[in-house]
């Protein structure tokens, strides 16, 4: 086991103590994490790489309160996500995480304004809307339908509305992988800008190691386990990677 430890002085967002998670698929027990640890610290970025079924999602699933341990504990700061009942972890989920997936699931019949407006809708503090749309360069396309917009578009609100909320937690799983390689490049360019302009903790999975290089860090995973931790000192630009 590899396990990543903090010795920043602006401390840990996330902790991941231990943590093994199992699913039943009939008679067969799979065993999605064995054993995880991972410290996630303040204003970082995260590059999460490893094959499909590594338990790279998964572990985005629990940070982000979407589901539960099987034993091990997660931390959120001074709370520990572990012990929180249902309502808690809706709380949670609406006020302290923004998710971007690979398929944008933006609201057909609502402009890109609009698509934003419903996750501030839910938040306690949310950003303005013009200024979501704008810290991803789309300020001019807000009165635009999602039919109306490219894939890297879409994405691209689809970002506007996780960051609209205000959530100092930031999860992207395989943002890029419904895009071509421009494309791409520019929705990383976005995560970066977030993550590097306003604080933003973004951790992002992908099974693509090619984009690693942009991280302050990158978790390897194989088999439910992390298998590597090493930080980037010098993080490379998105521009200058390729795949």
């Amino acid at each position: 086991m590899v396990t990543s430890t903090d010795n920043s002085p602006n401390g840990n967002l996330l902790r991941l103590e231990s943590v093994r998670k199992t699913f039943e698929m009939g008679e067969v027990v799979v065993e999605a994490l064995r054993d995880v640890s991972l410290d996630i610290r303040r204003g970082e970025l995260i590059v999460m790489v490893g094959p499909s079924g590594s338990g790279k999602t998964t572990i985005l699933n629990l940070i982000g309160g979407l589901d539960t341990v099987t034993s091990g504990r997660v931390w959120f700061g001074d709370r520990e996500i572990t012990r929180f009942n249902s309502t808690e972890l809706t709380r949670y989920r609406r006020d302290t995480v923004g998710f971007v997936f690979q398929f944008y699931n933006l609201v057909p019949n609502l402009t890109a304004a609009e698509n934003v407006m419903v996750a501030t809708e839910l938040s306690r503090d949310p950003m303005n809307i013009d200024d979501a749309l704008k810290l991803v360069g789309l300020e001019e396309r807000k009165g635009h339908f999602p039919s109306q917009l490219s894939g890297g578009e879409q994405q691209r609100v689809a970002i506007a509305r996780a960051v609209a909320k205000n959530p100092a937690l930031l999860l992207c799983d395989e943002p890029t992988g419904a895009l071509d390689f421009a494309t791409g490049k520019l929705v990383l360019r976005t995560l970066v800008d977030l993550n590097r302009q306003l604080g933003k903790t973004v951790v992002l999975i992908t099974h693509n190691a090619a984009i690693a290089p942009v991280a302050d860090r990158v978790i390897r995973m194989r088999s439910g386990q992390i298998v590597e931790a090493h930080a980037n000192p010098q993080p490379v630009p998105p521009e200058e990677i390729d795949w």
